[in-house]
């Protein structure tokens, strides 16, 4: 009997038990919250960036005009020079004797033309009167002439050997930063034959790159339609060095060269810049020297207004970008854009946007169109990523 009476009142707790948790209101739906940020409005210009090398505009290789033997080096290697800065100095002495033996040849034609300039008045004056023959006057008038012509190849000879023993000192013919100097003290030196250094020039400076096809295909283009500058000298151009990790290309230049061939074997052309490279030596040195590596940034189009929103707001569907926005209802909303190019790390949006769209930033993976969510507000450019 006291076990039926167990059973009796188990099965009285459950049916009790069931019917409490029936009578449980349902649990209220979780909003999701997900970070919002309006997009930046901005003036923007579309541009192309292309690596290269920076490169002297003048170049020289120094070699000496005359033979001889280095008595002096008169700069340090790797130095800063001026133009005329003497460099060299060879054995002047040989080229001092020939100028001195060439002088002497013309002070002695000189007195010679003396004496025949009083022998051709003598014989005139005796040939009028009958006392000389008209041949000993022609003799010494050919002698006179000869003597003019003597004289003008001594001045010739006297000129060259000037010319020669000035080439003994060999000078900087442009301004800039020295190599090392390949030969020392007591070595020869041959005429135009033998490498002394060489000198780059520092300011201004040239940046070289190439342009693939298809972006000057572009530039011919909008060139043709007046969107851009005819003359080549007119378009700017930023740079930046391997330093410039923020991609800022703080330097600015302009275009003054396009090759006119494009290379069948890489599909580009080449093209430069000139940029200002100032230095004040020893305290101020130059920014670049020839060779360095370069980021370049050219500007391709006309300043156009744009959305930019952070990368981590995009998403992709089958190839289509889009953008999740969140409505005055607090409920999301797909959004297919068009997309331009990165500018200060925040990404273009060219067709799709409105300025006052909520762009969702985080958690596109746990959200969906229509779905109701809370939204946290965030400033958009503290979201920038790398440039």
């Amino acid at each position: 009997m006291r076990s039926c009476r167990s059973r009796a009142w188990m099965v009285f707790g459950v049916l009790l038990l069931g019917s409490c948790q029936r009578a449980a209101p349902p649990a209220a739906p979780l909003v999701q919250a997900v970070d919002v940020a309006l997009p930046i409005q901005r003036t923007v210009v579309d541009h192309e960036e292309f690596t290269g090398r920076t490169d002297a505009v003048s170049r020289v290789e120094i070699r000496a005009r005359v033979s001889g033997y280095l008595i002096k080096v008169n700069f340090k290697d790797g130095d800063i020079v001026k133009k005329d800065d003497l460099l060299y100095e060879i054995d002047p002495r040989p080229f001092q004797a020939v100028l001195d033996d060439a002088k002497g040849t013309l002070e002695r034609l000189v007195a010679q033309k003396k004496l025949l300039d009083i022998q051709v008045d003598r014989y005139r004056g005796l040939a009028a009167k009958g006392a000389a023959s008209q041949q000993d006057l022609d003799q010494y008038l050919a002698q006179q002439a000869e003597n003019v012509g003597s004289q003008n190849s001594a001045k010739a000879q006297i000129e060259r050997a000037q010319l020669n023993l000035g080439f003994t000192t060999v000078a900087s013919p442009i301004a800039g930063k020295i190599s090392r100097t390949l030969l020392t003290v007591g070595n020869l030196v041959n005429a135009d034959a033998t490498l002394l250094t060489t000198v780059m020039s520092i300011d201004p400076i040239y940046a070289y790159f190439d342009i693939d096809e298809p972006t000057l295909l572009r530039v011919l283009k909008m060139k043709r339609e007046g969107l851009l500058p005819q003359r080549i000298g007119l378009v700017e151009v930023s740079m930046g060095l391997a330093d410039d990790v923020h991609h800022a290309f703080p330097l600015k230049g302009v275009l003054d060269f396009a090759n006119n061939t494009v290379d069948p074997q890489t599909g580009t052309i080449l093209v430069r810049g000139t940029f200002k490279n100032p230095y004040e030596m020893p305290t101020k040195p130059p920014l670049m020297l020839p060779g360095m590596f370069v980021r370049v940034r050219l500007d391709i189009g006309l300043p156009h207004k744009a959305f930019l929103v952070t990368e981590r707001a995009l998403g992709t569907d089958q190839g289509q970008k889009y953008v999740f926005v969140v409505g005055k209802d607090h409920k999301v909303a797909y959004r297919g854009i068009t997309l331009g190019q990165v500018f200060d790390g925040l990404q273009a949006i060219e067709k799709g946007l409105n300025a006052d769209d909520r762009v969702v930033v985080d958690g596109l993976q746990r959200i969906r169109p229509g779905m109701e969510v809370k939204a946290e507000p965030k400033d958009m450019a503290s979201l920038a990523g790398p440039q």
